[in-house]
C-alpha cells in the first residue's frame, strides 16, 4: 500500500497552496470536460483529495465517488458545502474497490505519479478498468516529465510557485524513473522548511502500453482541457483511454 504523504501538516495547507489550479477557469474547464465525457453516468475519482474537482463535478448533478488514502484531506471535503453528500471510501485507489461500476474514472493533477513503482501504476489501471463500463473511459492528467528540458548531465528541476516564498526542486533518478519533489517554504522568522514527497515520473507511450494490459485503448490525448492539441512542446497531456466493449 502507497505511504500517506498528504497528513494532516499537508492537508491543512493545501487548498490554500493551489493557487492557478484553484481558479475558475481551471476548475470549470476540467469540469466541463469530465461532466461531457462522463454523459450523464457514475464517476469516480481517484486520489480525491480536498474535492476541487469532485464538488463542483457533483453540483453539475453528476453522481460522484472518491477514493482516498489521506483521511486528513478527505475530513477538509467533507467539511465543505456538498461534501457529505460525495461518497469516499479510505484505501489505496491503486486496489481498494468499491461498489458497482462507472461511466468514467479519472485522476488529476499528476496524482498517477504519487504511485513510486510501476507495478502499482499497472495497478491502477488496472483497477480503473475492473469499475469501468463496457466503452467506459479512463482519464489522466500528469505532466510530462520536466528532465527533457534539462541540460545534458542535469538531474535537478527548479521551479517557482506563485508566491514569493515558495520555491521547488525536483530531483531524478534516471535509473528508477523516481523523482523527489522537494517544496521550501520561508517562514515569518526567515527560516525555510522543506518538505520531500516521492513520486515515479511516466511517460504517455508506457502509459499506453498501462492501458493496453488493463484492456483499454488510446481514444485521446491532449495537451489540456479545453482540448489543445498534444505537442512535442506540450508540457502536460490529459489521456483518455476507452475500456473495450467485449
Amino acid at each position: 500500500m502507497s505511504e500517506d504523504y498528504f497528513g494532516e501538516g499537508v492537508a491543512g495547507r493545501y487548498d490554500a497552496s493551489l493557487g492557478e489550479l484553484a481558479s475558475r477557469a481551471v476548475v470549470e474547464a476540467t469540469v466541463d470536460f469530465l461532466a461531457g465525457l462522463a454523459g450523464g453516468g457514475r464517476v469516480l475519482e481517484l486520489g480525491i483529495g480536498t474535492g476541487r474537482i469532485a464538488l463542483p463535478l457533483a453540483a453539475r448533478g453528476v453522481s460522484v465517488c472518491g477514493i482516498d488514502l489521506s483521511e486528513a484531506m478527505v475530513a477538509r471535503l467533507r467539511a465543505k458545502p456538498g461534501g457529505d453528500a460525495i461518497k469516499v471510501t479510505i484505501g489505496d485507489f491503486a486496489t481498494t474497490r468499491v461498489e458497482g461500476t462507472f461511466a468514467l474514472v479519472y485522476l488529476v493533477f499528476n496524482t498517477i505519479m504519487n504511485l513510486t513503482r510501476q507495478n502499482e501504476q499497472v495497478a491502477c489501471f488496472e483497477n480503473a478498468a475492473a469499475h469501468l463500463e463496457p466503452g467506459g473511459c479512463f482519464v489522466v492528467e500528469v505532466g510530462v516529465p520536466a528532465l527533457r528540458l534539462l541540460p545534458p548531465g542535469e538531474l535537478m528541476h527548479v521551479f517557482s510557485f506563485e508566491s514569493p516564498t515558495r520555491f521547488g526542486i525536483d530531483e531524478y533518478d534516471l535509473a528508477s524513473q523516481r523523482l523527489v519533489s522537494h517544496h521550501y517554504r520561508e517562514q515569518p522568522d526567515g527560516n525555510l522548511v522543506r518538505s520531500s514527497t516521492p513520486f515515479r515520473y511516466v511517460w504517455p507511450a508506457e502509459l499506453d502500453l498501462m492501458a493496453r494490459i488493463a484492456g483499454m485503448s488510446l481514444r485521446a490525448r491532449w495537451s489540456g482541457w479545453t482540448r489543445e492539441p498534444f505537442t512535442s512542446d506540450s508540457r502536460k497531456h490529459v489521456s483518455v483511454w476507452e475500456k473495450a466493449t467485449a
